[in-house]
This record gives structure tokens, sequence and C-alpha cells, in this order.
């Protein structure tokens, strides 16, 4: 996660998201619905990869009795989360690390966005099996990332859509198609069927697909 300790990176993170994921706001919207259904009143969640604080922000301001524990390795985006929270800062605190970092709960829910992704594959089992450890029984956690298929020529179908969209967006064609290309070399993309199994293995259940966004998948599961 070097990018986000690099300044101009952090500076540029929040209008990132609108121009590369599409539906994003609806996104947020429908993990605070997801959320919601299993929570009580006075919920305490845990955001992982909290940095920046755009989850926070739509979460704290659509719930005001709900409280927060943010999870995020890069302390310049916990700083920048601060700064996007205001004064919602007061009900969310903030830890610097991995899902070790974060206590022990129990949660009433999770959300994990946009983050999964940069996870290697073992080390992202072992995270989500800690995420289920920290929520209470029936807890929802909803998990969003880059997740499209891997066959021959499918790959590269999926990132041309992304670069295409990010194009359409405002963002110049030669830095779009370059985004694309690094996250073909860099990011430890899994399938959506790798990533589905990897949910159930950690002992969520009735896991669901609920959003698809060109390269973004969607799930939603629950604490047996």
């Amino acid at each position: 996660m070097s990018f986000f300790s690099d300044p101009d990176a952090v500076a540029r993170y929040a209008e990132g998201p609108m121009r590369l994921v599409p539906g994003f706001l609806g996104l947020q919207q429908m993990t605070a619905v997801l959320l919601a259904e299993r929570a009580p009143e006075n919920a305490h969640m845990l955001v992982l990869g909290a940095g920046g604080g755009l989850e926070l922000k739509a979460l704290a301001e659509g719930h005001p009795a709900w409280s927060f524990c943010g999870v995020d390795p890069s302390a310049d985006m916990l700083a920048l989360a601060e700064v996007t929270l205001g004064t919602l800062a007061r009900r969310v605190r903030l830890h610097e690390g991995y899902i070790d970092s974060a206590p022990d709960g129990p949660f009433d829910g999770a959300t994990c966005l946009l983050t999964m992704h940069f996870i290697a594959e073992e080390e992202r089992r072992r995270t989500l099996a800690e995420v289920h450890r920290r929520l209470r029984l029936g807890a929802a956690f909803v998990v969003a990332h880059h997740s499209f298929p891997q066959g021959h020529g499918e790959k590269e179908q999926w990132l041309s859509r992304y670069a295409a969209f990010a194009a359409a967006s405002g963002i110049s064609a030669d830095k779009a198609h370059s985004a694309a290309a690094a996250i073909a070399e860099r990011l430890p993309i899994l399938s959506p069927e790798q990533d589905e199994a990897m949910l159930r293995e950690a002992g969520f259940a009735d896991v669901v697909l609920f959003y698809a966004g060109f390269t973004f998948r969607g799930w939603v599961g629950y604490k047996a």
C-alpha cells in the first residue's frame, strides 16, 4: 500500500473512486443498507481499509447512533480520514495497521471497500477469518473490490473496460491505460468464484453478490 503514503496521491484520493468505480455512491448506500438490516440502532462497526474516510463519513452521516473502529496501514490516509470526517470523528476510533490492530469486538457489522484486492491470497484468507472472529453472531460483512474473470483474454478485456470507464469519467486515456496496466501487474486479483469461496471458507454464510461494476464486485455474508 505504499501508494497511499505518497502525499500527492493522498490529496487526490477523494476524487479517485468517483471516476474509477462505477456507481461508487450507490455502493456506499447499499453497504449502509446491508449493514443496517441486522444491526442494532447503536451499532459498533468495523471498517477495514478506512484511510481517506469516505465510507466512514457516509455511514456516520446516515446512522447518527453508530460508532466505528477504522483500521488502515497508512498514517497519511488516516490523517486524511480525520479531515474528511470533521466533527463526525468523535464517533470513530482510528487504528494504524492491519486487521490485527483492530480490537477483538464483537462488532455489529464490518465492511471492507476497495481494499481487499491489495492483499495477497493467503493473507487475504487470514484477514477474512480475523474479521469473522471479531463479529457477533449474525452480523453482516460487506466487502467490495476488484474481482473479475481470469481466463484467457478475459483479464485483458475487463481491464480494457476499466480504462475506458475511467477515460469516460474525465481521466486522460494515457493515465487510464497506465492504471489498468498497473492493476494487471501488481494486484493479486482473484476471480469472483475464488472470492466467494474464500468468504465461505472464512466462515461466512449466505454469501451473495449485491454489486457488480465492470472490474469490481461486492458481496455480503453473515457470521454463522
